[in-house]
């Protein structure tokens, strides 16, 4: 198979859109009402050593892709079993993020228009980007990422500029104390987006200069994340967390009630922009997932599947839910224990442990060889 290779800074676009994603599209740590930032801080420090769980990972079988290394742990047969239950997975996954985006479209840009024509159409420039490969889509994180995060960073200013920010929103600190926060955190807040970081296992192989690949993980990780924690912040501070709660997507509604002097009004673009932006690459980066795990059952290159699975990935979006209701009660209720904590935490804890036996016994047959031939020699 012909491999790609990206730059660290696309590494970083990548990542940095990734943990966005559609993340931003609904917020984060809302339950926690006032204590939000708080919860968002402690999910940043357990993300930081899931990052690293999962970059040490990926150091056990240098050069392997997580469906390689399921064949290193487990012997094909089962690996491709496993492969298979991946690909299923990512492709739901990627179904879930683009109908975030698709709702919003429906609901707030475009209201006459049907979720299915949106969808649709971003589908279909997801299967072209991806049958280019993992290149285009870094090289279009990496250009577009900028803006995004300028934009980011101009509605906060506007908000606060706009007299919009009310710091007595985030207070009582701590009125319960911090065993409530416990609740929020795990485990929606740790699988969403950290344990999605999976990911990283299929793409880190490709970094043409691995040696950096490390701290430009982590610092990616850490920079996207306190953008979530200052927009959630933001969040809660213009809108306060009763009307941030009912709102199905409240930094939109956020961005609305920026108005400077009457001029600088309606900026609701912009959000949308960052949002399409981090959806595209992630539900594209899920997607690529799905491919690859084909690629290796198959043994044919992933760019085959890439526009019929965009398609039928496009068509189960508007399958997978009645509403918007009912598609976020299944993202919040069921999928993190049925599906993300076994599939992000528990098989990946398994396959640690059985490469680490695995090098121990190599290392132990290297020093009996080399004892054996000491002895011999002498």
């Amino acid at each position: 198979m012909l491999k790609e290779n990206i730059s660290l800074t696309q590494l970083a676009a990548v990542i940095f859109n990734f943990q966005i994603g559609s993340t931003i599209v609904i917020g984060l740590g809302l339950k926690a009402k006032e204590d939000a930032w708080i919860v968002l801080l402690i999910a940043l420090g357990l993300g930081v050593i899931i990052t690293y769980f999962f970059i040490f990972m990926t150091s056990l079988a240098p050069g392997k892709n997580l469906f390689e290394m399921f064949e290193y742990c487990f012997k094909r047969p089962i690996a491709i079993g496993l492969s298979l239950v991946y690909a299923i997975y990512f492709f739901y996954y990627s179904c879930r993020i683009i109908r975030d985006f698709g709702e919003l479209i429906s609901s707030t840009v475009l209201p006459i228009t049907p979720i299915e024509v949106s969808t649709i159409m971003l589908v279909l420039v997801m299967g072209y980007i991806l049958y280019m490969g993992l290149e285009v889509l870094a090289r279009t994180a990496e250009i577009f990422t900028p803006y995004a995060f300028i934009f980011i960073i101009l509605l906060f200013i506007f908000l606060y500029a706009g007299n919009n920010i009310d710091f007595s929103n985030i207070r009582p600190i701590l009125k319960e104390g911090f065993k409530p926060l416990w609740s929020s955190i795990f485990p929606y807040e740790i699988v969403r987006p950290y344990g999605q970081l999976l990911i990283l296992t299929l793409i880190l192989s490709n970094v043409s200069n691995a040696k950096y690949s490390k701290k430009i993980i982590i610092y990616s990780v850490l920079i996207s994340s306190l953008l979530l924690l200052v927009t959630s912040l933001m969040i809660i501070l213009s809108l306060g967390h009763d009307i941030a709660l009912r709102s199905n997507f409240p930094l939109l509604s956020a961005a609305r009630l920026v108005s400077i002097s009457n001029f600088l009004q309606r900026i609701d673009a912009i959000v949308v922009f960052s949002m399409m932006l981090g959806t595209l690459v992630k539900s594209c980066i899920y997607i690529y997932g799905g491919l690859k795990a084909l690629e290796y059952i198959f043994n044919q290159t992933f760019r085959y599947f890439s526009m019929p699975m965009a398609c039928v990935v496009g068509v189960f979006t508007t399958l997978i839910a009645r509403n918007y209701s009912d598609h976020m009660n299944e993202g919040l209720q069921s999928n993190p224990f049925l599906l993300h904590l076994p599939l992000q935490f528990g098989l990946p804890t398994l396959m640690v442990f059985i490469m680490l036996i695995k090098q121990w016994q190599k290392s132990g047959s290297k020093k009996k060889m080399n004892k054996d031939s000491s002895e011999h020699g002498s």
